[in-house]
């Protein structure tokens, strides 16, 4: 089994961005240095594959049933211009 190096690092972020991630870990059960490592993780390395992104595409066209658009510009807009 192979054990990932790891280094301490310091970043400024602002205060609500500190209380929204700190929110989202407890959502899940994680702690806040393992959520945002899991976040940094994902955005880092995961590459949608064609499949996905013509889903993507065709999510955000409106084409899905005739529904509206989705503005996939943040999490937050997705799920309201989704009645969530």
């Amino acid at each position: 089994m192979e054990i990932a190096l790891k280094k301490n690092q310091s970043f400024r972020l602002s205060v609500d961005l500190i209380e929204r991630l700190k929110q989202l870990a407890k959502k899940q059960n994680r702690s806040l240095n393992n959520y945002v490592e899991t976040v940094l993780l994902e955005a880092a390395y995961h590459e949608p594959n064609a499949v996905t992104l013509a889903a993507m595409k065709e999510a955000e066209s409106g084409a899905l049933n005739n529904e509206p658009s989705l503005d996939m510009s943040s999490i937050e807009a997705m799920e309201k211009s989704m009645g969530l």
